[in-house]
């Protein structure tokens, strides 16, 4: 189990963007966290529709993060590119198991366990800020 790369450059973006003193260029960020310039504009377009990072046009323009580095978290950058985080989809209230379709729902031990831990890991992931990294 591990996140995506996409979602890896995301939260070195974002660190980029709340140690830096003032907004950064797309061309800039891409430099200094090594990532392509379309893959880096890809990724600044998720962290800016979901609030973590604000963009200005024109000649001053650029990104700088949105909310004080104190908070802004893993949880919520990881959430920005790859959506909630569960250890199994069958967590998902959504979904229909096809091992035990009869089962009553919330009887299955499985379940229970994978939704405690992605819990256990999602409150983990909220208290990691980006001061603190």
């Amino acid at each position: 189990m591990h996140i995506t790369q996409e979602t890896d450059y995301a939260v070195r973006i974002v660190y980029c963007l709340a140690h830096s003193q003032g907004r950064k260029d797309a061309r800039t960020i891409s430099e200094e966290m090594g990532v392509t310039l379309r893959f880096s504009l890809k990724i600044l377009h998720k962290l800016v529709q979901s609030g973590i990072v604000k963009s200005y046009k024109g000649s001053k323009g650029g990104y700088e993060i949105a909310r004080p580095a104190n908070e802004v978290n893993l949880k919520q950058v990881i959430e920005a590119i790859e959506g909630s985080y569960a250890l199994a989809k069958c967590i998902d209230p959504d979904y229909v198991c096809q091992w035990k379709a009869d089962m009553a729902p919330g009887a299955c031990s499985f379940r229970r366990e994978f939704d405690r831990i992605s819990q256990c890991v999602n409150r983990e992931l909220e208290k990691v800020t980006f001061d603190r990294l």
